[in-house]
Order: C-alpha cells, then structure tokens, then sequence
C-alpha cells in the first residue's frame, strides 16, 4: 500500500532535511514524500532539492497559506493512504508501519 506524505513547506529550511530523513528512514519503505513548497524565502526548497531520492516531489507555489499547501500535495498524492507531516517536525522511525497496520486491519 503505497503512502503519500505531504510536507508543507514554509521558511523551515533549518529543520526540513531532519523532517524527511525521519520519513527515509522508516521501517515501512513504500512511500511518496510530496513536499509543497509555499512561498518561501529561505533556502529550505534547494536542500530539499539536494536529496537524491526518487520518492521526493518538490512543488512550488506562491504563498497561500499550510491548507493550500496541503490541498495542492493532496491533488498530486497517488498513494492509497495520505498521510501529513509539517516541515519542522518527524515521525517516529515506525509510524508508517503503524498507519499501514491500522488501515489493514480496520479497512473501513
């Protein structure tokens, strides 16, 4: 089941590589990062860019705003399950396996 994280993307250039290793690195691997970059002034969508990962999608946008961010990242998702995750935050190494778990077992 293929999960589709959307990263809102706004001046959090100091926190955002952190952000997407924490989603690299967890024990479920099938996964589309979709960071949405909404107007920002920093260089937070060039170390995005720096990541050589396939699964990394960088959109940009001029600013309107996290529930925009988020809107555009959800209409380019193509994963079963969408899941969010702010630029300046992480999951822990198995939320995906979590998520993944529940959706399986609770299907409804």
């Amino acid at each position: 089941m293929l999960c589709s994280i959307i990263v809102p993307l706004y001046n959090k250039a100091a926190f955002i590589e952190s952000t997407l290793l924490s989603v690299l690195n967890q024990t479920y691997q099938n996964f589309e990062i979709i960071v949405v970059d909404d107007g920002s002034k920093d260089d937070g969508a060039a170390r995005v860019s720096a990541i050589d990962d396939s699964r990394i999608r960088l959109i940009s946008q001029k600013n309107a705003g996290v529930s925009a961010a988020r809107n555009t990242g959800i209409g380019q998702a193509k994963g079963e399950i969408v899941c969010f995750l702010d630029g300046d935050d992480y999951y822990h190494a198995s939320y995906l396996q979590t998520v993944i778990s529940m959706a399986s077992r609770y299907p409804e």
